[in-house]
């Protein structure tokens, strides 16, 4: 007997994985609603990828490992490795090799699709998760990455959002490489790991990100990370010039103009940001919200950025000589839904249906009969879906927040008249079944 109690399936979930109720859905199928708006605005094309791919394909974001199991869920297929999608950026560049030639340079797409991580998960963040991404391939024009700035601003105040609560960084890849030429790092992974630690200094601060500039960091729980080695004077440049407070490299100056042209103004030069460590060659930007957010326990927690993008010129070429420089941006949904879920009230319509309450099977003709009239009308309508006794019924109409229920039995039959009893007030009336429709469009 305890056998068999033991080996029940667990209904707990993997972590990183959630269950998402209705009112979230709707805010997030709000928030594309208004995304598949700009989109169309600004002339981008319509696209879907798989949710698998090689392994290779993606293999610029795996580590160099037998079995590709650090960053994604994988597994084996006729001696393949196949991934889910880490993000939509390597799915897209596949994409983009493969249809080179039929496709107009520049290609401009964007897609909304789930991506998995196999990382550990953190508030609003987790290991499968909605992405929206837009795209120009083709092009080196800066006004391309001056346009995804503007757009997923306007993206954001769609949203709800003011332009006090989010702000655009921006900064070059162009600002490290030359200050790594100044320093003389010339190794690799050097050069690899002094970049990782630089993307911390937002969550950890300079105090703790010099000591993995250094020779390491130990943090609370006592696991240590091995630092980039850099000499104490090259740390001291470092945090020099991360700290000016104007750009200097020639990419930024001409995105400058532009957004100048476009009267964008809701951005700051960051030098600080560093983003896609392996492939971004030209101007990053990172979009953050100036609000606190709250974890599930209500206590404030550092959100972070809720996307950003930048250039990747030479992504594409990975899969052989294409021509075809890049920029983009991604935004996580769910984490902007999380934010967005805690700064204002959605008053989105959720359609909770009249409920028609059952008091005899031998009248169901009728029922439906009332059931067809109501859905023929556009309103939202259930006879109930059960054989319980009227109270049941009642507690249903209520626990599924239903506006009303139609009281429909053998007088109200022979009268012509269901009962109209509305659920908030607890006022009821007989209606004639032709002003039915009527008066429920009053109460819903």
């Amino acid at each position: 007997m305890n056998k068999e109690k033991n080996n029940k399936p667990s209904k707990e979930l993997p972590l990183g994985f959630v269950d998402r109720k209705e009112k979230e859905l709707l805010i997030r199928d709000f928030i594309i609603s208004k995304i598949k708006e700009v989109m169309i605005k600004y002339g981008f094309q319509y696209l879907e990828t798989p949710s698998f791919e090689y392994s290779d394909s993606i293999g610029k974001f795996l580590p160099d490992k037998e079995r590709p199991d650090e960053g994604v869920f994988s597994f084996k297929d006729e001696n393949k490795w196949l991934s889910l999608r880490y993000d939509l950026t390597a799915p897209l560049a596949r994409y983009v090799a493969k249809n080179y030639l039929e496709i107009p340079k520049p290609f401009k797409r964007y897609q909304l699709g789930t991506v998995w991580r196999n990382e550990k998960p953190g508030p609003g963040r987790f290991r499968e998760f909605l992405q929206f991404d837009a795209d120009y391939v083709g092009t080196k024009s800066l006004q391309a990455d001056a346009e995804l700035c503007v757009m997923i601003s306007e993206i954001l105040e769609k949203c709800g959002l003011s332009k006090s609560e989010y702000i655009i960084k921006i900064s070059s890849r162009k600002i490290t490489e030359e200050l790594f030429k100044k320093l003389n790092l010339k190794d690799n992974q050097q050069k690899l790991t002094a970049l990782r630690a630089l993307d911390k200094i937002d969550r950890l601060g300079w105090s703790s990100v010099k000591e993995l500039l250094g020779e390491g960091r130990k943090d609370k729980s006592g696991d240590f990370t091995k630092g980039a080695n850099l000499t104490s004077q090259n740390i001291e440049v470092l945090e020099r010039e991360l700290n000016k407070k104007s750009p200097e490299t020639q990419d930024l100056l001409e995105i400058l103009k532009i957004f100048k042209d476009y009267n964008f103004d809701n951005f700051e030069f960051d030098p600080s940001v560093i983003r896609g460590l392996e492939y971004y060659t030209g101007v990053i930007f990172e979009v953050n919200l100036n609000f606190e957010v709250k974890n599930n326990k209500g206590q404030a927690v550092q959100f972070g950025s809720i996307g950003g993008g930048g250039r990747y010129d030479n992504l594409i070429n990975n899969f052989g000589n294409y021509d075809a420089p890049a920029t983009g941006i991604s935004i996580g949904l769910d984490r902007l839904v999380y934010a967005l879920m805690q700064k204002k009230e959605f008053k989105l319509k959720q359609s909770k249906p009249i409920v028609i309450c059952v008091f005899d099977k031998k009248s169901m003709k009728e029922y439906i009969g009332l059931q067809s009239i109501l859905r023929k009308a556009g309103i939202s309508t259930e006879i109930y879906p059960g054989e319980n006794k009227l109270k049941k019924q009642m507690e249903y109409a209520n626990k599924i927040k239903s506006p009303a229920v139609i009281l429909y039995g053998e007088n109200e039959i022979k009268s012509g008249k269901p009962t109209l009893r509305e659920l908030r007030s607890g006022k009821e009336k007989a209606i004639e079944i032709k002003e039915l429709v009527n008066e429920i469009k009053k109460i819903i």
